[in-house]
């Protein structure tokens, strides 16, 4: 079969290393005789739209670093491979609507974020901030009254069961938990094959479970669900993780419950990012903090760029892509 007529990579030096070192790069230029490599970062919107327009390419690779497209793209743009996640600072729904082909990483990354969401309820049963802030800054020790807690034996709760929820439930299980997930998808097929238990309500996960995993989508319907009269239902010395979407959390709720210190809480993602650097959750000895660091460790980048090769390979043979970017899932994602 013919192969595509041009390949515009638009990806910055260090994107190109780390989600296609070695193979994958070499294989990505050989795929079509006309191939071009730019850094986006180094371009200005004219210099990108003027490229894009002079290059015509039939596919363009993109990825973090890569700006919102032209409005008005090139006749023979056919297929946009786009190395990472939410797609919203890419492309707008009129680009799809008008039969731009769009792909993202899909599941390729679920993994990681799943181990991100067991650091981070194991940091809290542990008490890891408390104890980093008090023998890095205080000379601190253990004591007699000491108290942490193990994961063993635990029920958790995950609000959300899309593929991070799924991989979250591999990794569980060799700590013998019950898991409850309340998502419109826990059927009563996924709950035989994952072996979860469906809950009735959002009120009954959290009142029900000593870690509560916050994974539901960003969506109009999730924006604040989870409130302070929520957040006040998870019993004292029980967790609560989000990895998933800041704003699906009333988080002035959260800080008012987490300053007073009957919860352990760990944060990767905020409604605000970055964190602002006088954010009162800052400093919490109950709360772990990290940078939104959940996606692909910068190691297990090539996995979404493996993924990718993937599906270029399936359009370069007119076969179906995964994770594709419909017009629907467009509007339903983050």
């Amino acid at each position: 079969m013919p192969n595509p007529s041009s390949l515009l990579a638009l990806i910055t030096p260090g994107e190109a290393r780390d989600f296609l070192p070695g193979d994958p790069w070499t294989e990505l230029q050989q795929m079509t005789p006309k191939f071009c490599h730019r850094d986006p970062s180094a371009l200005s919107p004219s210099e990108l739209e003027t490229l894009i327009a002079e290059f015509n390419p039939e596919i363009i690779v993109a990825a973090w670093k890569t700006p919102m497209l032209p409005a008005t793209l090139p006749s023979n743009l056919r297929y946009v491979c786009y190395l990472c996640g939410s797609v919203k600072k890419l492309v707008t729904p009129a680009h799809l609507e008008h039969g731009l082909l769009l792909s993202n990483w899909g599941g390729s990354i679920s993994r990681i974020v799943a181990e991100w969401a067991l650091f981070h309820t194991l940091s809290c049963l542990r008490r890891a901030t408390e104890w980093a802030l008090a023998m890095h800054l205080e000379g601190g020790w253990k004591s007699g009254q000491t108290e942490t807690a193990s994961l063993f034996g635990r029920t958790v709760g995950i609000h959300g069961f899309g593929m991070v929820a799924r991989e979250l439930v591999l990794l569980l299980r060799p700590f013998g938990v019950r898991i409850e997930a309340f998502a419109p998808d826990v059927t009563a097929e996924a709950e035989r094959v994952w072996g979860v238990h469906r809950c009735e309500s959002l009120d009954d996960l959290f009142a029900r479970n000593d870690i509560i995993i916050e994974l539901a989508p960003l969506i109009p319907e999730t924006v604040g669900i989870v409130t302070e009269r929520i957040l006040r239902l998870i019993r004292p010395g029980s967790v609560f993780v989000n990895v998933g979407r800041g704003a699906v959390v009333d988080e002035a709720a959260l800080l008012r419950v987490a300053r007073e210190g009957q919860i352990q809480v760990g944060l990767d993602v905020f409604t605000d990012e970055p964190l602002p650097v006088d954010s009162k959750f800052r400093g919490l000895r109950n709360v772990t903090l990290t940078p939104h660091l959940a996606g692909p460790t910068t190691d297990r980048r090539r996995d979404a760029g493996e993924f990718a090769m993937r599906n270029l390979r399936a359009y370069v043979a007119h076969q179906p892509l995964e994770a594709v970017i419909s017009p629907r899932v467009f509007s339903l994602s983050s």
